[in-house]
């Protein structure tokens, strides 16, 4: 079975699609801020992580299989300091029940754009507008087998904008596949599938998304290799720049070389690499690049970082620290910072036994 899973991906790494013309990513979709990494050990390894194994709930709010019992009572409370002053937090709690065998979370996503002006046709101001917009889910997961765990996660999504605003449900689905004697992880993801509850006047897509990734633990270092292949419904999605295209001149003639395949560069941009390195019990760095980024927000000249994104997570057991630094554009950074909590192991509540509050249980499908 595994050895035929290794085939289809091998076989989608090379093809992925034969369809679709040239096009930037950005700008096709409402609700873009769907995209956008909820915890700051997503960020650090390029902003998609389906397949991360680490003890994380934040995690959970890329693939809803992440959710396992090992999470049980842990509470994410995450805070991105991103461009222009926005404000992105994200909260997130899993909880198992052992009776339903079946791990649930709830999340929220809240998105603050600032004090945006409101003029009239002559721009006097007369009124200030907070943009804003939120996300609300709910998850659940359950295994199959003995290396098999799927899960689906409900969104409601919502955007509020001066004199408009428009929210949406949505659905994330996903199953990882784990061999810890191999310490081989593998997941794939259907996310954003949904449709509008009230839109804007001019309807956009949403945006959906297919993707599917690899991690492996190295046996003889204390390193995990992963690999995230995005947009798998669509072949190329590389932004047709007028600035990439070649003159050359020859005796006073200029020819202008615009039909170049570029098939490297729109094979990369699905893909996002990354890795966590060990360096003790208690820390693990993470290092990421995603060629989209880098593709599309640096410059050509001097791209320096961009696409590039780090980050550490220190865990003292009943709580983690997370910190990410991602380099979306050439430009100036962004950080983000996390904090998890095992509520069951920070404070023991006798009376909630009912409920299972003070349970704790073993992670037995992952490894570290």
């Amino acid at each position: 079975m595994l050895s035929k899973f290794r085939f289809i991906l091998l076989g989608i790494a090379c093809g992925i699609a034969v369809y679709g013309n040239a096009q930037v990513v950005g700008g096709q979709f409402s609700f873009e801020f769907l995209r956008l990494s909820s915890a700051a050990h997503t960020t650090a390894l390029g902003g998609i992580a389906i397949v991360d194994p680490s003890e994380d709930i934040g995690l959970v709010d890329q693939n809803p299989s992440l959710m396992r019992p090992s999470l049980h009572n842990q509470l994410s409370i995450n805070r991105n300091n991103y461009y222009s002053n926005i404000a992105v937090n994200h909260f997130q709690y899993g909880y198992h029940s052992a009776t339903l065998q079946t791990s649930f979370a709830l999340g929220i996503h809240s998105f603050n754009y600032g004090s945006t002006n409101l003029t009239d046709d002559i721009g006097n101001v007369y009124a200030t507008f907070q943009p804003n917009a939120s996300v609300i889910s709910l998850t659940a997961s359950r295994s199959y087998a003995t290396k098999w765990r799927y899960g689906a996660q409900l969104k409601y999504a919502n955007l509020q904008l001066p004199n408009a605003h428009a929210n949406a449900a949505l659905l994330d689905v996903g199953v990882t596949y784990t061999d810890t004697a191999k310490l081989l992880n593998i997941a794939l993801l259907a996310k954003n599938m949904g449709f509008y509850l009230t839109s804007f006047e001019t309807k956009s897509a949403l945006p959906f998304d297919l993707q599917i990734a690899i991690s492996h633990r190295l046996a003889h270092l204390p390193v995990r290799l992963m690999a995230t292949i995005h947009h798998l419904y669509e072949w190329d999605i590389r932004y047709n720049n007028p600035s990439d295209i070649v003159t050359s001149s020859f005796l006073g003639s200029t020819n202008v070389v615009a039909n170049k395949s570029y098939f490297a560069d729109k094979l990369f941009r699905h893909f996002i690499f990354g890795a966590n390195i060990y360096l003790h019990k208690k820390f693990t760095a993470s290092v990421a690049y995603n060629h989209l980024r880098r593709g599309e927000l640096g410059l050509k000249d001097a791209a320096g970082m961009a696409g590039f994104s780090f980050g550490c997570m220190l865990d003292l057991e009943k709580i983690q620290f997370n910190y990410a630094r991602s380099f979306t554009a050439t430009g100036n950074p962004f950080t983000e910072i996390g904090l998890n909590i095992n509520l069951q192991k920070f404070t023991k509540i006798s009376s909630l036994s009912k409920i299972h509050w003070n349970t704790a249980y073993a992670n037995e499908y992952w490894n570290r």
